[in-house]
């Protein structure tokens, strides 16, 4: 079964995945931002890119789902550059999966 991909940001960092025919939502608001997470994860989103920015207002939200396979969330740069929250979240998921940090 395919699963669909969806995109949460701002309008100038989520519209480029709309060309890949992406569902893609903007919203600056914690309690949408939390809603459309949990609403793309029960409908069968196998991945969820999210920029740091918003992934910031939403951490509990994003540590979730971070043990689950399905979703996968990956947190992306947004428009302006990086945070580095993405990059250190993927480091520790794989220092987790290894053992140690190979990147």
């Amino acid at each position: 079964m395919a699963h669909k991909i969806g995109a949460i940001g701002d309008k100038d960092s989520v519209l480029p995945f709309k060309l890949f025919d992406f569902d893609t939502r903007t919203t600056k608001d914690k309690q949408l931002i939390r809603q459309q997470i949990d609403e793309m994860a029960k409908n069968d989103y196998g991945i969820i890119y999210i920029t740091e920015e918003f992934a910031q207002l939403v951490p509990d939200t994003i540590k979730r789902y971070e043990e689950k396979m399905i979703p996968a969330i990956v947190l992306i740069p947004n428009h302006e550059g990086t945070l580095g929250i993405g990059k250190s979240m993927i480091q520790g998921q794989v220092e987790r999966a290894v053992g140690q940090n190979i990147l």
